[in-house]
């Protein structure tokens, strides 16, 4: 299912050539079907929630063991995906532009997400298992820091001219674990339906959200959004899950056991 790296990707996925990964000091593998290079995140307690708001209080959560994407989900990646399935298009055109293979595919609702997902032999991210990978093992505000940085993530007051950058932008906000973008750029779906007091009854071990609900989490903050708020790991939003627009995306997970996927 999986490909453990430490070079590039596949050549046969045609994804590689714009996306650097060189460096990152995690366990890397390649997942083969779309060629999303995942970094394993390892199983154990973490603090989810901030207290910055009355939605996400300090609670301890135990995360099993998983892969998450080092990138969010590329329009390269979803043509590949489109073409193989024949499923829908984006509700725009960029993604057949030429310039924006490596940028993060958008104006996907959150069915269209988990299709690829299924797809691709993943899922997508539970709020535990993103926030988990955002705030990295120091469990930091930012992905980066405790403190703001307007310099390490694309937000409304950097953009210039463009709206999303490609998926290997701002190395200057990686993750503790290695991740990318997680904050900034796009909005990214989870797995989980929005409750805004579902921590307080949530369980300790893996929670997946409320059972039902009329929107799925969101997270991250994006191109659109120039507040310092939006950006923080904990920070949770949740969006129509038949909405397109052009500030949404998303990355890949799968479990793990204790060893590299073969």
């Amino acid at each position: 299912m999986m490909a453990a790296t430490t070079g590039s990707i596949p050549k046969a996925q045609d994804l590689a050539h714009a996306i650097r990964f060189e460096g990152l000091s995690h366990r890397l593998a390649v997942n083969r079907k779309d060629g999303s290079v995942m970094v394993y995140v390892p199983a154990g307690d973490f603090e989810m929630g901030d207290g910055k708001e009355g939605d996400c209080p300090k609670h301890q959560v135990f995360v099993s063991a998983y892969w998450i994407g080092v990138y969010a989900v590329t329009k390269g990646q979803y043509l590949q995906f489109m073409q193989a399935t024949k499923h829908r298009a984006p509700d725009n055109q960029v993604h057949r532009e030429a310039g924006k293979v490596v940028h993060p595919v958008t104006d996907i609702s959150w069915d269209d997400a988990v299709a690829y997902a299924k797809w691709a032999g993943g899922a997508l991210p539970s709020e535990a298992q993103w926030e988990k990978a955002a705030r990295g093992p120091a469990g930091l505000i930012y992905p980066w820091g405790n403190d703001w940085d307007a310099s390490r993530c694309r937000h409304d007051k950097n953009k210039g001219s463009e709206t999303t950058c490609p998926v290997s932008g701002y190395p200057g906000g990686v993750s503790g674990y290695g991740t990318y973008n997680q904050s900034g750029n796009v909005w990214e779906w989870c797995a989980d339906w929005y409750g805004d007091d579902y921590y307080g009854k949530s369980p300790a071990r893996d929670p997946r959200g409320p059972e039902g609900g009329s929107d799925r989490v969101t997270r991250g903050g994006s191109w659109r959004d120039d507040g310092p708020e939006y950006f923080r790991g904990a920070y949770r939003f949740g969006g129509e899950p038949g909405y397109r627009c052009g500030y949404r995306g998303f990355r890949l997970v799968r479990p793990a056991s204790p060893s590299i996927p073969s």
